[in-house]
């Protein structure tokens, strides 16, 4: 799989460029992964809908959101696949979207962001994906265009640029299943990400305009590193959160 992701409030430029690299890279066998969102989102379905394409959303399987996607997640639902972490009924939520984000960025072995502002969730898909040791893409923008910024940015600190579907492909081509290791252990349940009220009160607590490293985070708040990254992300998400060197956060 490969992820396409990007601004809500794409150009009309960005959003054919999504559609065709969905097309181009549905038509040479690979699946497209995006969340389903406005503009970038959209473009990329559209254009992978006749090939494979998978859809995440951060509401329940039968809640179509945005609303006016609601036919196109129903022909995703049927012709390829519609993944949805929260029980059917709910409604999608900010908190949901850390962890939509989160799935996305572990379908696709590579991540192409198309037109971001620096602080947005495409970019924190991204970073998502070159944390677990996937490809970073971008597509590069004017620099007078503030929905450009993030992908410049992405593309000055050592992502791949990206001008055709030819990029991509070179960059996840050819892929080796053997270089995905097992699990340690098989039996074991999946761990806790779902961060509840009491999760949330404890890690922001422990935050504050001095930044901390994520691991003393950790060790204070005695909660798994999973539930600490997603309060983190949710923080970050609403403009709350900060990011320093040396994998330090800090309230903004």
């Amino acid at each position: 799989c490969v992820a396409i992701v990007g601004a809500r409030n794409a150009s009309a430029a960005a959003c054919r460029f999504a559609r065709q690299l969905g097309q181009e890279l549905a038509d040479a066998g690979t699946t497209i992964v995006s969340g389903l969102a406005r503009g970038i989102d959209t473009a990329a379905h559209v254009g992978a809908i006749g090939g494979s394409t998978i859809g995440v959303i951060a509401s329940g399987i039968d809640i179509a959101f945005p609303p006016e996607n609601a036919a196109l997640q129903e022909d995703i639902a049927t012709r390829g696949l519609l993944v949805a972490e929260q029980p059917p009924g709910t409604e999608p939520r900010a908190r949901n979207f850390p962890s939509r984000n989160r799935i996305i960025a572990g379908l696709a072995i590579g991540t192409v962001v198309v037109e971001a502002v620096p602080r947005s969730g495409s970019l924190i898909t991204a970073r998502l994906a070159a944390e677990a040791g996937r490809e970073v893409m971008a597509v590069p923008g004017s620099p007078l265009d503030p929905r450009a910024q993030g992908c410049n940015l992405l593309i000055r600190d050592g992502a791949t640029l990206v001008q055709t579907a030819a990029d991509i492909l070179e960059q996840v081509r050819p892929f080796d299943p053997r270089s995905v290791r097992a699990p340690a252990d098989r039996f074991a349940g999946p761990p806790r990400q779902d961060a509840d009220d009491g999760d949330r009160r404890i890690i922001a607590g422990l935050l504050g305009p001095v930044p901390v490293g994520i691991d003393e985070l950790v060790r204070q708040s005695h909660r798994p590193p999973a539930i600490v990254q997603t309060v983190l992300l949710e923080l970050e998400l609403a403009g709350r959160l900060e990011r320093h060197a040396g994998g330090r956060v800090a309230l903004v």
